[in-house]
């Protein structure tokens, strides 16, 4: 983990957080996600002439990938419609790692050494602390948690596919366009289909902002596949999932979602991982 490498991860989880939060803000999640997943391929279909093809080894990691995006985005979906941004984001992202460490360590062979292993687990454990303060004082919506829950294991199953696909692929950036292409159409399409004629008037209201998530969103997964061919997956994931401070960040400042004292001990303990990662690296 090199300081360019850990400042492309940072960058990546600032610009992921706000995407999500612009997902989140969209109240009709099948019209958030149908602009922001088409956005995507617009990108995607601009960026890829001018960058090397994939090569074929990566392709079935390419259609592999699509799938579980497609998978993450339905459950992401409903995580955002049932719970709290402040509560579902963090859940979501934050159970990824310590699942992305043992596929890692299963389908990638990376092990990572007692530094690097205790950063992780500093890290999940302030990304815990995060989710777990956002159930503070209410039921647990076992619904709400339980879609969080899915998309973490969603996430950490595209995280490993992709880290091990861009690394064959011998072109991040192309990649990275053609990922965009293949995922982002089936949404779309689906949402197409149901609205018909009245697909441009949902859309148009929101096309400014649901087009900048898409902009966000690619620079920020982009930026997380290039650093995943330098450097090994379960920290860049754990890093990566900062992300969840900037979204509880957002989730009080525009959402006025809770912040509190525990959230703030929680970053301590991330920050305290990212330093054990760097150490590790």
């Amino acid at each position: 983990m090199t300081p360019l490498v850990t400042a492309a991860v940072l960058l990546a989880a600032v610009t992921h957080a706000c995407w999500n939060a612009i997902a989140h803000r969209i109240t009709d999640k099948l019209v958030g996600f149908t602009l922001i997943l088409a956005g995507g391929v617009l990108i995607g279909l601009a960026a890829a002439p001018f960058a090397p093809l994939p090569a074929r080894g990566a392709w079935p990691y390419l259609i592999a990938s699509a799938l579980i995006h497609l998978l993450y985005v339905v459950l992401l979906m409903t995580s955002f419609r049932l719970g709290d941004f402040g509560q579902a984001y963090p859940i979501a992202r934050g159970s990824a790692p310590l699942a992305v460490t043992v596929f890692a360590a299963v389908f990638a062979h990376e092990v990572p050494d007692r530094w690097g292993a205790a950063g992780i687990a500093l890290t999940c454990a302030g990304i815990t602390g995060v989710a777990l303060w956002g159930l503070r004082g209410r039921r647990p919506d076992w619904a709400a948690i339980g879609a969080a829950l899915a998309t973490g294991l969603s996430i950490a199953a595209y995280t490993v596919v992709d880290g091990l696909g861009v690394r064959v692929s011998g072109s991040p950036v192309g990649y990275t366009a053609w990922l965009m292409v293949i995922q982002g159409v089936a949404i779309p399409a689906y949402a197409v289909g149901r609205w018909r004629g009245e697909t441009v008037a949902r859309l148009r209201p929101y096309a400014p902002l649901g087009l900048f998530g898409a902009v966000l969103s690619v620079c920020a997964y982009g930026l997380v596949l290039w650093a995943q061919t330098r450097a090994e997956l379960a920290p860049i994931a754990a890093l990566r999932e900062s992300s969840i401070l900037v979204g509880a960040a957002i989730g009080a400042l525009f959402f006025k979602e809770p912040f509190g004292a525990p959230r703030i001990a929680a970053a301590g303990l991330l920050v305290a991982g990212i330093g054990l990662m760097l150490h590790a690296g």
